[in-house]
């Protein structure tokens, strides 16, 4: 039996004796001497094995690197000269008095340390073996920490852990669902859960006062870096708590969280902006407060002045024209670069980029550089200059179009200037989002949409109020966004079923299909429901920003790739016929 992990040989076990178990991570063979590197999830640890001890140093010989090995020996202090600083078992080492091979295993396709050049694709594949090297190690490590971390507080401060179902009813609002076909009921299906939203509804509306779930989700969506078909969320839902004493709980979860696993200093309080002074200074609700660039609104200069490229959208309902101003971007940006930051915006769906560098602030118009100067009248250009506080040596670009638009391209634009030239500050800037609309339109569809979700409750309490003016109503949302990534995001709930068939009207959804999706719901709302309200946390996305990591599959222990596919099992695969045949299904 194991008596310690690699990693936790230290100095104080000189002169004990010692078993471990584990995989070779190195083998040298050093003037007759055999050393061993054995590594499991805690470190690694030299073992010496001398050609004295022969049955030893036979098996020693016949090791090869990853094989699964079973050592027993005494711990001694290494030689003077051969410690080994960058480990933290660097000043023993183990004389391996017995070498047993538990099991021999084939060449990796690539070296079980960090910092590896294989593929992604190669990694998924072999991902048992990905997952061996110690990075990986490590950030499965931090993930259990934080889960560990999070269901402490939760539990403390009084909230139950319960489970609701995977399988359900599909609610097709936002994402597609994942659906499972019924054998028992030919021609229905359950759906995987995007949220158990509405089951943690109902638990208020039950009684349970405080819930949380570390629960499985999963959703039928394009992916990106931060985006998987399955996910992990933290859940949480309390009764009889207005929006800002759950903020207020959150912020304390989060700060409890950073200090015990990383040791970090939050705030004490987490600032708070809305969603309209976010989109206006930003262009993005999710804004990275690390990054200092800021958006400058020109919508009401540029309303009068003759180029329509910019006064056309100042004078849409829907138009915004707005300025980004790099300091010193004469000496960063060559001419290519800002052809290339127009190709960059264009895939935002921005048509241009309008720039002016400014190569002498004193002389006025004479100091500009730009081929929309001649367009711009003497007033409008100062204007332009006091707003942006542009100074000699700067680049100010512009957006002029629909607001969504210049939001898209100069927030992501912001982001990469910042990046780019070494202007994001190190450390953790958190920030609440709140009064985001409740509806935005959907000129497509003609139609209102919920901007978070159909159950979210409107700050306006009055229901001919709501009707009249639904593009005017603002929610009971709040996000909280950590570096310019939404780490979680909840609201006060509605819970009053007159007011919940308002929303579901406003949304095009009738009585009759507000009864077939949700009729549950609001017969349970009809019985007494409190005041409630939750956030759900995105646990991976929060473990990829503490652990430094770049993709959230990368602490996800079998992640699918950007396509939904798992390269390791072959998934998703084709039912057999039989299959199909006993769930009443026929491929076209």
């Amino acid at each position: 039996m194991r008596s310690h992990y690699c990693g936790t040989i230290n100095e104080s076990l000189i002169g004990h004796t010692v078993e471990l178990r584990g995989w070779v991570h190195h083998r040298r063979d050093h003037g007759g001497i055999v050393f061993l590197d054995l590594r499991d999830r805690t470190g690694v640890v030299q073992i010496v094995i001398d050609p004295e001890n022969l049955t030893a140093f036979q098996a020693a010989e016949r090791v090869r690197t990853e094989y699964v090995v079973r050592i027993h020996g005494l711990v001694r202090r290494r030689p003077a000269g051969t410690e080994n600083e960058h480990l933290p078992t660097g000043q023993v080492e183990i004389t391996g008095e017995t070498v047993e091979i538990l099991n021999r295993a084939d060449p990796p396709p690539f070296p079980i340390e960090d910092n590896i050049t294989a593929s992604e694709e190669v990694r998924l594949r072999y991902r048992f073996l990905d997952l061996r090297r110690p990075e990986m190690q490590r950030r499965l490590l931090l993930r259990a920490q934080v889960a560990r971390t999070l269901r402490r507080f939760l539990d403390d401060h009084g909230f139950i852990d319960i489970e609701t179902p995977f399988l359900t009813k599909t609610t097709p609002e936002g994402a597609r669902d994942y659906l499972v076909p019924s054998r028992t009921h030919p021609g229905h299906c359950f759906a995987l859960p995007q949220s158990p939203q509405l089951f943690k509804q109902l638990l208020m509306i039950a009684g349970m006062d405080r819930y949380y779930q570390i629960v499985r989700c999963f959703r039928d969506e394009d992916l990106r870096a931060d985006r998987q078909p399955e996910f992990t969320q933290l859940d949480i839902e309390t009764s009889f708590l207005d929006e800002h004493e759950v903020m207020a709980l959150m912020e304390q979860m989060v700060r409890e969280l950073f200090a015990r696993v990383l040791e970090v200093a939050l705030p004490l309080h987490f600032p708070r902006m809305t969603y309209a002074e976010a989109m206006r200074r930003f262009g993005s609700d999710r804004p990275d407060l690390r990054n200092p660039l800021e958006l400058t609104e020109l919508s009401d200069i540029m309303r009068q002045v003759d180029f329509k490229v910019f006064s056309a959208p100042a004078r849409s309902p829907d138009g915004r024209v707005a300025a980004l101003c790099l300091p010193r971007g004469n000496e960063l940006l060559p001419r290519s670069a800002i052809d290339n930051y127009q190709e960059f915006v264009a895939a935002h769906g921005a048509k241009g980029l309008a720039y002016i560098k400014i190569n002498d602030i004193t002389r006025g118009r004479a100091g500009l550089q730009s081929p929309i100067v001649k367009f711009l009248p003497d007033e409008v250009l100062v204007e332009i200059l006091n707003r942006t506080n542009a100074n000699t040596g700067d680049v100010v670009f512009f957006g002029a179009d629909r607001a969504k638009v210049v939001n898209d391209s100069l927030g992501a634009l912001r982001l990469r200037l910042g990046e780019e030239h070494g202007l994001v500050e190190r450390g953790w800037r958190p920030l609440w989002v709140v009064d985001f609309p409740m509806f935005e339109r959907d000129e497509n569809a003609n139609r209102w949409m919920a901007l978070h979700h159909p159950f979210t409750a409107p700050q306006v309490t009055d229901l001919d109020a709501l009707r009249e003016k639904p593009g005017a109503a603002i929610s009971r949302a709040y996000d909280l966004v950590l570096n310019g990534s939404e780490i979680g995001g909840g609201s006060i709930r509605i819970h009053r079923p007159e007011m919940q068939q308002a929303v579901f009207e406003l949304l095009g959804i009738s009585p009759a299909a507000a009864e077939e999706k949700f009729g549950f719901l609001l017969t349970a709302l009809a019985h007494g429901a409190p005041p409630h309200g939750g956030i759900a946390f995105g646990l991976d996305r929060l473990v990829m920003l503490m652990s430094g990591s770049a993709s959230i599959r990368e602490v996800i222990a079998f992640p699918k790739t950007q396509t939904a596919t798992c390269p390791l099992t072959g998934a998703p695969s084709v039912a057999t016929d039989e299959q199909l045949r006993d769930l009443g299904i026929r491929l076209r």
